[in-house]
């Protein structure tokens, strides 16, 4: 039997090294533009992931929307193309119908980690759409609408729609719907756009993110109360990160947990800072009140689960069990 000699030995061990010991990489798109309050959160979450995981396992952030469109993000990480993907849930219900549970959710993300839920929403997502949820992000604040002239109310305190041209997202489609509201869908980056030319005079968004997108400068009024639970979501190719070594999963996986909690502490503070920033600059409020704010927020809190049940019914008892 021949040997390798020690210098022939001391090369073969320096290339295996590299292979051996490989950081893993995982790429990284966000739903939002980089200055946004959501982005600059995701990429505190990945300076953290990447200074604890030196060596070990590194995400490599390639951008936002103007990488992949936002209604693309759930296909593209389904498909592998993306590992990590940061964006609301609400932006690919076609996939995964149930994740729509998020805004509907009554309870905290702490919680529906306790009781079971988040391993059920989990389940499904790995079955649906391929991906592995690590975080349910913001979830301590809401959406409002947003309307560029003064909005009236009805006689028993709720918005009146009537002449209300208004931006929507997937999420939030039925509950316009049941409302009879006039809407659009239309992804985030074109509303400037919409806003400035007149094709719409009302948005529906969360404080968050809000202004990074200028849009203020034309939704002088913002409509109170807020409605359903932010559901931003950090999540990655389940592939991929079954692909991970179990050393790299627990940094990503500890990480997005100690983010989640950050997250629902610091939210709810930041967006009444947000909210008070625009105020300060001219916006006015105007808040539903008595029975039409009543059932403004019912039929909210309604439609997501409508919707779900119409899409897939399956998992609707066990999911309204551990979420509401």
């Amino acid at each position: 039997m021949k040997f390798l000699k020690p210098a022939a030995f001391a090369a073969l061990m320096s290339a295996l090294a590299p292979a051996a010991y490989a950081e893993d990489v995982i790429n990284a798109v966000h739903f939002a533009p980089a200055p946004s309050d959501f982005t600059q959160e995701f990429l505190r979450f990945v300076e953290a992931v990447n200074e604890r995981g030196k060596g070990v396992v590194r995400i490599d952030v390639k951008g936002g929307p103007e990488i992949i469109p936002n209604p693309q993000l759930g296909t593209v990480q389904q498909s592998g193309l993306i590992d990590m993907i940061h964006t609301p849930a609400g932006l690919y219900l076609e996939l995964v119908p149930e994740g729509e549970v998020l805004s509907a959710s009554t309870v905290t993300p702490a919680e529906a980690r306790a009781n079971g839920g988040w391993d059920l929403l989990d389940s499904i997502y790995q079955a649906k759409g391929n991906a592995k949820l690590l975080a349910h992000m913001n979830a301590s604040a809401g959406f409002h609408i947003w309307t560029v002239n003064e909005p009236k109310l009805t006689a028993d305190g709720m918005l009146d729609f009537d002449g209300i041209l208004l931006r929507a997202s997937p999420l939030y489609k039925q509950l316009f719907e049941n409302l009879g509201a006039t809407f659009i869908i239309q992804p985030a980056p074109e509303v400037y756009t919409s806003l400035e030319r007149g094709v719409i005079n009302a948005n529906a968004y969360p404080v968050l993110g809000y202004a990074s997108f200028g849009w203020d400068k034309f939704t002088k009024y913002r409509v109170d109360p807020s409605y359903f639970r932010m559901d931003v979501l950090i999540s990655m190719n389940l592939d991929a990160f079954n692909a991970l070594t179990p050393e790299a999963q627990k940094i990503v996986v500890d990480t997005a947990m100690e983010f989640e909690q950050k997250s629902f502490d610091e939210t709810a503070a930041l967006a009444v800072k947000l909210a008070q920033e625009m105020v300060d600059k001219g916006q006015q409020v105007v808040t539903m009140t008595g029975e039409g704010k009543d059932r403004f927020l019912t039929a909210a809190a309604d439609a997501s689960w409508q919707r779900m049940e119409a899409r897939d019914p399956s998992n609707i008892a066990k999911l309204k069990e551990l979420f509401q």
